[in-house]
């Protein structure tokens, strides 16, 4: 017997009330709370009985995690060696990112493999068109439009793939919750039917996820504990570049992250982001330098852009882009006061090169570097890099994996890198060719360079 209970569910969190609330007491989001019938069924108290059995963990059997292959460099990398079987991989970003053609891209290269893509957004001509665009041909690549989970779980037994993608799972629904599809019942519901059926027959899934600013549809955030992996795919839609970030990852490292550049005939692999991120001019401008920075476990050095001029109006203006608006502002106020740079009545203006977002602290020292040189109009060395962070105190703070910044900027032909002193300790200079150079005070990097 089954009880028709109806309550209100938030649909940016998942928190439900008995009653409706204009703001969630979770969230703090206004006007999220949909009224949602949820079906309960009467519990069978004989299944208590049938309950696991405890096993001490010296008696577990080791296993070898079995992976699939993607075929990807940089998928195999942020979901460490490749897809696990039976796990449930969540794709989440803005709607026009690319996922589609991430994942179809992917799923026409695996040939070989038989493949079951499920699209509740798109009728079967449109991902034909853009199959053709991305121009891999793949006969064992089947397609399907359903949004009913029962019917795509009834091809999926009958088809009995080795590798399932559902775009997206908003638009799926089940008829065993009354709600309209994307409410936060609906998505909970079919992730755990995707999940249990999953782990019975070894089946990979990935699902793809939106995240509507507005908030109209539930976001994948809640289903963050339910599948084992989540990736989020990040990037401008004005910029070439996307970056493909892993959030949460069971069978993984969460510090990878997989870097594609969006063409006309889809998405390519970049393997070496330095060098498309580095501009390839020969000429020497002010008001530009190179920093070392990391992203997940990777090396990337990006060209930063500084603009410094008279404010042409009461205010001056500050504007970063790529880079945290609040941090700018620290670094001109310590330029301020500690090199005694008089800052506060002139435009300042940041730019990261290829629509890039950094939050590595070690970019600070070339993104200092490179407002000096426009604030003096003298340009720097296109064959000298930059890393370390900038403390309140005037300082140059050790950064972390400097090996592996110092080894990046040598393999694109630097020929000096300024680091922190403090990161002298344990690194030899004897191992690299590059000229290192050490800096403790930013005092010390404006002697170095413009005196």
């Amino acid at each position: 017997m089954t009880k028709a209970k109806t309550t209100y569910v938030c649909q940016e969190c998942g928190v439900s009330s008995p009653k409706w609330i204009g703001r969630c007491p979770s969230c703090g989001k206004w006007n999220t709370y949909v009224e949602e019938v949820v079906i309960k069924k009467e519990k069978n108290r004989s299944n208590y009985n049938k309950l696991s059995k405890p096993v001490k963990i010296n008696e577990i059997v080791s296993e070898t995690t079995a992976r699939i292959d993607l075929r990807s460099i940089e998928l195999n990398r942020v979901l460490g060696g490749g897809m696990v079987k039976g796990s449930l991989v969540l794709l989440g970003g803005e709607p026009g990112i690319g996922k589609s053609t991430l994942i179809l891209q992917l799923s026409l290269r695996l040939k070989g493999r038989r493949i079951l893509y499920v699209s509740g957004e798109e009728s079967l001509q449109q991902i034909k068109l853009r199959g053709e665009r991305i121009g891999i041909k793949n006969d064992e690549c089947i397609l399907l439009s359903e949004t009913l989970l029962e019917n795509i779980m009834i091809h999926v037994d009958d088809i009995r793939p080795e590798f399932v993608v559902i775009d997206s799972i908003q638009t799926i629904s089940t008829d065993r919750i009354e709600s309209s599809p994307g409410s936060v019942s609906q998505i909970r519901e079919c992730t755990n039917e995707i999940l249990r059926y999953a782990k019975q027959n070894n089946t990979p899934f990935i699902l793809i996820g939106h995240i509507n600013k507005e908030g109209n549809l539930a976001g994948p955030k809640i289903l963050e504990h339910i599948v084992d992996t989540v990736l989020q795919f990040e990037g401008d839609q004005n910029h070439y570049y996307r970056i493909l970030r892993s959030i949460k990852n069971r069978f993984g490292s969460t510090s990878e992250i997989g870097i594609f550049e969006m063409q006309n005939t889809g998405l390519r692999e970049v393997n070496n982001a330095s060098e498309l991120l580095i501009s390839q001019s020969k000429e020497n401008y002010s008001g530009t330098s190179v920093a070392a920075t990391i992203e997940g476990n990777r090396a990337i050095l990006i060209e930063v852009q500084a603009l410094v001029s008279t404010a042409a109006y009461g205010t001056p203006q500050r504007s970063g882009t790529g880079f945290d608006l609040r941090r700018l502002n620290m670094l001109l106020a310590v330029l301020e006061k500690r090199a005694r740079f008089k800052l506060s009545n002139k435009d300042v203006f940041l730019n990261l090169a290829g629509g890039v977002k950094v939050n590595d602290p070690a970019i600070d020292l070339g993104v200092l570097v490179a407002i000096l040189s426009s604030d003096l109009n003298l340009s720097i060395s296109k064959d000298y890099c930059f890393t370390g962070e900038v403390g309140l105190t005037g300082e140059i703070r050790a950064v972390s994996h400097i090996d592996q910044r110092i080894s990046e900027a040598e393999k694109l032909g630097f020929s000096k890198i300024f680091i922190s002193g403090y990161n002298k300790k344990g690194l030899d200079k004897r191992n690299y060719k590059i000229s290192i150079e050490y800096v403790n005070k930013v005092e010390e990097v404006f002697n170095k360079l413009f005196r």
